[in-house]
């Protein structure tokens, strides 16, 4: 029973160990940038601007954007603005204001 309970405790560690050396693990983390400043914004390419208040067909970025400037060259490519939206449902865009704002 002892050598059980030593072997399960050297696996753990041996896992443990290996798990915090695998290389490229903050990488992950430095790639995230953060686009839409509001909490419950979202990304979104939109074509058609309502007074401000409404989005229309709008549709998330084909590729991920790194930066904001990343976000709004990807929308223009595909003849899009961005936009950062309070509620994207059914292809509008609610409450939306430029990225970075």
């Amino acid at each position: 029973m002892r050598f059980t309970t030593l072997a399960i405790a050297l696996a753990a560690g041996a896992t443990t160990a290996l798990a915090s050396a695998i290389p490229g693990k903050s990488a992950l983390v430095d790639r995230q940038v953060t686009l839409c400043t509001g909490a419950d914004s979202s990304a979104v390419c939109c074509a058609t601007d309502v007074l401000g208040v409404a989005d229309l067909d709008c549709a998330p970025p084909p590729t991920a954007p790194t930066s904001t400037d990343d976000f709004g060259s990807i929308c223009a490519s595909i003849g899009q603005r961005a936009r950062c939206c309070l509620l994207p449902i059914l292809g509008q865009g609610l409450i939306c204001t430029s990225p970075g704002k």
